[in-house]
């Protein structure tokens, strides 16, 4: 009979509530590090490093509530250092603060670089590898599983192997489960990584070891995966890749990375289709940008402009995509530009008419409409709802606007104070005529607001959207205050954002457009779920 044969288990270590958050820009609250150990449940049995307890009183507090939380799955880390150069283990005060976090599990970091034993620490190799064993021995003695990071192990392994790995001893002789190799400065090749941990595999009947690097020369993701080649068992990292410098080596892309192309389990199947809403809720948790040509995870993964490309993906998704966009929670998307072929605008019109067909006339209408728009500075691919409100008037759909803007004003006084503009607005629904004043901070958000206020009472749903990002572009800069100006409007929905867009030598008219667009969009997604909840058949866009 065959055997089965049983992938290698990988393990994930978890550190973006502590190294994560040393990214620039990158912050935390008590309850945000509560709300995200709750989340991430979802993942499965990850170990979480969640701080360092003594280093803030946020910290602390967080692992005082932490405590009162049910968690079957996930399993919290406090992270600390060894004890200081001529201090005892019960004397010190880092290791006290550790074990009152109550935490199961303690992860230390001691130097296994002789240079900065000498020019950080200010002591002797001896004294180094003392505070190692007696940190891990208090530790493990008072009860606790104790991991140790060998802090720039690669540095060190170069410069000083036989010391280097003499720390990794110490550690593991004094009780610690496990070492975790760590490129801490983000400079190690792939080669380097794989000598490193190859060396400790050699010396050492180990069970499990873990890798732990950092992104300042690009290779953190592919340094892991050579680690864990070599022979490493758990892999550390953040989501998204957040991190001090440059970041740390990226979970978003490793999980999927090693489960879908290597011969490894990492999560459950359940949760890998979770990696992009989990990845996105870290970057919306942290108020961080989504970084969305990230692999596997962002927007642009699986996002297909050139005509030929997607007219092939069409036949065969296999001829530009490397795998299913669904297995890791994503979705393709077929982007439409002055790029665009009839396979890309006939994919599109197709989420609004699905007979429609590629020698249909509209779909000659509809490339070039986009090709000449783009052409005067329009830009679809970041603005979708402004693209599906041209091909649905294109395709009959919106014959009749739900409302019609009759006039407005805007006006700004720098002596207002905060709420330094005023926009009025005149519109008409139907029959109806609404004329309303409002304030804003800047013009856009007093006429953003206007529009709202005037419309609310039409149409509720616009009472549960809103505006979530600005951007505009100076498109031909010589012309200086003359010059053309494309406006791009982020608007949220539920959990769904889309783009919408505004050209113009007038800024403020470039906004109107864009948020014209985001309004009409918004409109029509909540006329279609009214329709779908009474049971009417309607087409529902991506």
């Amino acid at each position: 009979m065959d055997q089965i044969h049983e992938k290698k288990k990988i393990t994930i270590y978890d550190t973006t509530l502590r190294d994560g958050a040393q990214g620039e820009g990158i912050h935390f609250s008590t309850q945000d590090k509560l709300s995200y150990v709750k989340r991430i449940e979802e993942m499965g049995s990850l170990i979480v490093e969640a701080g360092w307890p003594g280093a803030n009183p946020r910290d602390e507090e967080f692992f005082q509530q932490v405590r009162d939380l049910r968690l079957p799955y996930a399993r919290i880390a406090a992270f600390g250092s060894t004890c200081k150069v001529n201090e005892s283990p019960q004397n010190s005060e880092i290791l006290l603060k550790l074990l009152a976090s109550g935490a199961e599990t303690i992860t230390i970091f001691g130097k296994a670089w002789d240079l900065h034993v000498r020019d950080v620490l200010r002591t002797t190799l001896d004294e180094n590898l003392r505070l190692i064993r007696e940190s891990v021995s208090f530790l493990v003695s008072q009860g606790r599983i104790v991991f140790f990071d060998a802090e720039h192990y690669f540095d060190g392994f170069k410069e000083n192997p036989d010391y280097a790995l003499k720390c990794i001893a110490t550690a593991l002789d004094a009780g610690a489960k496990i070492a975790i190799l760590c490129d801490t400065n983000g400079g190690s090749l792939p080669g380097e990584i794989a000598r490193g941990v190859k060396a400790v595999m050699e010396a050492f009947e180990l069970q499990e070891l873990g890798i732990h690097v950092h992104n300042d020369s690009g290779l953190a993701v592919a340094n892991t995966l050579v680690a864990v080649e070599a022979g490493v068992t758990q892999i550390q990292g953040t989501w998204n890749g957040f991190g001090e410098r440059c970041g740390n080596a990226n979970l978003s892309t490793l999980i999927p990375l090693l489960q879908l192309k290597g011969d490894y389990t990492v999560v459950t199947d359940t949760a890998l289709l979770k990696i992009t809403s989990f990845s996105r809720f870290v970057a919306e948790l942290s108020n961080a940008p989504f970084d969305e040509k990230q692999p596997y995870v962002g927007r642009s993964a699986f996002a297909h402009k050139a005509g030929m490309h997607v007219d092939a993906i069409l036949k065969n998704q296999r001829t530009f995509e490397h795998m299913d966009p669904a297995g890791v929670g994503n979705e393709r998307r077929i982007l439409i530009s002055d790029q665009a072929g009839k396979a890309n605008i006939l994919d599109r019109l197709r989420r609004f008419e699905p007979t429609i067909q590629k020698d249909d006339p509209r779909v000659e209408q509809a490339m070039t409409e986009i090709k000449e728009l783009e052409n005067s500075g329009f830009q679809f691919e970041a603005a979708e709802g402004s693209l599906d409100l041209l091909l649905l008037r294109i395709i009959g759909e919106l014959t009749t606007p739900p409302f019609e803007v009759l006039d407005y004003h805007v006006w700004s006084d720098p002596l207002r104070g905060e709420l330094d503009s005023v926009a009025v607005v005149k519109v008409k629904v139907g029959q109806e005529s609404v004329h309303i004043a409002s304030e804003g901070n800047g013009p856009v958000n007093a006429l953003d607001t206007a529009l709202r206020q005037a419309l609310v009472s039409f149409f509720p749903i616009l009472g549960k959207s809103e505006l979530v990002n600005y951007k505009v572009r100076v498109l031909d800069g010589a012309r200086g205050t003359e010059a053309i100006v494309r406006v791009i409007i982020d608007t949220r929905l539920e959990h769904e954002v889309w783009g919408t867009i505004g050209v113009s030598k007038n800024i403020l008219k470039a906004s109107a457009q864009a948020l014209l667009d985001a309004i009409n969009w918004t409109i029509y997604c909540g006329e279609v779920s009214r329709h779908t909840s009474s049971g009417h058949a309607v087409v529902v866009p991506n």
